[in-house]
Parts: structure tokens; C-alpha cells; sequence
């Protein structure tokens, strides 16, 4: 097995880090301020959102949270609302019986451990029920100003095409992109590689031809 020399390494690991910086300069100018685009006015709001955005696009998620956080916009007033209410607000969301299930048992959990406020570590929030990996990086990053990696479909797919992982499994790729990404972008490196997924690097018909990082890019490169 022929060994790489230290030099030459040294030089590609210089050349990645340089790919990197220039790829999310360009993000950037692109979009100076990413957000998501599920609509939220506090931590719990957000978290509620973001159980019911699984499988479901925001949009519809949207659609459904405007009337429902009118009346219960607390995990008491869930909790007042109790599990058959809420079906009635989510019930045209993928999955809302189960997402209604655990939404009123985190509520009550909230509630009885935590005086109703949101925890702001990641080993508090994935303790509570339905919560995992994904959406607790989701909450400490948008709720929180965290510098997290939320790994979802996009975030996957033009991690791989950009060359940044060639993991396959979320918690490697999260991994991955921590270990790469400077901290000075990682604050919102999740919304730019989420919504450079959903509306230009697009699964079936990528839009090279608007890229703002087509020249970065190894998936552009091996399919002109």
C-alpha cells in the first residue's frame, strides 16, 4: 500500500480547508440571512413545529400551527387541549396520531420536570419523548444560537455531491461536518445547506446552472 507523503497531505488538507471557506463565503452572498421557513415566536412553538415538519413539508406544517398556537401555544394549554383536541389542528399531517402522542407526553413532561421551559442542552432535549438527534440540533440551533448540525435529506445529499462526508449514516455525517466546518459558519451552515438542497441541489434534477458553488462542486464535475 503506497502511503500518501506528509507534504501532499498537508497540501490537500490546506486546499479542503480553502474549499470550504470559499464554499460558504458564496453560500452567503447568496443568502446573507438563512432561517427556516417553519414559523415560530418561541423556543416550544419551534420544537412543536419541527416534530410535526417530520415527513411533512413546512408549508403544510405552517398551515396547521397558525390556528392551533392561537389557542395553545404553552405545554399547558396542550396539555388543556389534551391529545384528541390537538388531532383536530394537526390531522392533516403525516404520522399526527403518533406526533399528537408524543407532543401531549413531552408537554407533560415539560411541565412536571422542567416549570414549561425548553432545555437548552442536547442530553436534556433528546430525554424528552419523540425527540431525537436531528430535532434537538434543530431547537439548539434555531432556538438557541447554537453552532449544531441538523442532518436531514438535504443536508445529506449536498454534503455528499460538495465532497464534505461520504458517510451515510446521519450521526457520521454530523460528525463529519462539525470536524470540517469552521465554527465561525456552523451557526447557520445548517439553513444554507438545507435550503441550497431544497431549491437549487434538488434530488432528481439538480439546477447547476444557478449554483453559487457548481465550481466546488464533485457531483457538477462528474456529470457534465
Amino acid at each position: 500500500m503506497v502511503k500518501t507523503p506528509r507534504l501532499l497531505l498537508i497540501a490537500l488538507l490546506i486546499m479542503q480547508k480553502k474549499m470550504i471557506e470559499e464554499l460558504f463565503q458564496r453560500l452567503r452572498q447568496a443568502n446573507p440571512h438563512p432561517t427556516t421557513e417553519l414559523i415560530y415566536h418561541s423556543p416550544f412553538e419551534l420544537l412543536i413545529a419541527v416534530i410535526l415538519s417530520a415527513q411533512a413539508t413546512d408549508k403544510s406544517v405552517n398551515k396547521a400551527t397558525a390556528p392551533l398556537f392561537k389557542i395553545a401555544n404553552t405545554p399547558k394549554k396542550i396539555l388543556k387541549l389534551g391529545e384528541a383536541g390537538l388531532k383536530q389542528y394537526i390531522k392533516t399531517i403525516g404520522l399526527y396520531s403518533t406526533k399528537a402522542k408524543n407532543i401531549i407526553a413531552f408537554c407533560k413532561m415539560l411541565v412536571e420536570h422542567y416549570d414549561s421551559n425548553l432545555p437548552n442542552s442536547f442530553e436534556e432535549l433528546i430525554k424528552l419523548p419523540g425527540i431525537g438527534q436531528k430535532t434537538a440540533n434543530v431547537i439548539l440551533n434555531c432556538a438557541f444560537g447554537q453552532p449544531t448540525i441538523a442532518v436531514d435529506t438535504h443536508v445529506a445529499r449536498v454534503s455528499h455531491r460538495i465532497g464534505l462526508t461520504q458517510e451515510t449514516t446521519p450521526k457520521k455525517i454530523e460528525k463529519d461536518l462539525l470536524k470540517q466546518i469552521p465554527t465561525m459558519w456552523l451557526t447557520h451552515a445548517h439553513h444554507w445547506l438545507i435550503l441550497h438542497g431544497r431549491y437549487v441541489c434538488k434530488a432528481r434534477k439538480p439546477e447547476c446552472f444557478k449554483c453559487a458553488i457548481c465550481h466546488l462542486c464533485e457531483y457538477k464535475s462528474k456529470n457534465v
